[in-house]
């Protein structure tokens, strides 16, 4: 039995969640970057979060090749990289 695909809102709606929690793993790993070492044990958790970071980036671009195959006519990079819009307009 094949399972249902995502439909086009839906990949909307997961594309803007995960860019909002990719840019706050960025704010976060800033942080921690700008209050501790960027080398040794105490980098640790920065470190981590931009493994987390990458994982989620990741996520993103494989959700949108699948957007592109499910949707071919209607899909959008905006949906998984909402901020590539913004930068266009600069």
């Amino acid at each position: 039995m094949t399972k249902s695909r995502l439909t086009l809102d839906e990949h909307r709606q997961l594309g803007q969640r995960l860019a909002a929690i990719r840019n706050e793993l960025l704010r976060l790993g800033t942080q921690l970057t700008n209050a501790y070492p960027l080398a040794g044990h105490e980098a640790g958790p920065a470190r981590k979060l931009a493994t987390a970071r990458t994982a989620v980036d990741k996520a993103r671009c494989d959700l949108e090749h699948a957007l592109f195959r499910e949707h071919p006519q209607d899909g959008k990079t905006t949906f998984y990289h909402p901020n590539n819009a913004l930068e266009r307009q600069r």
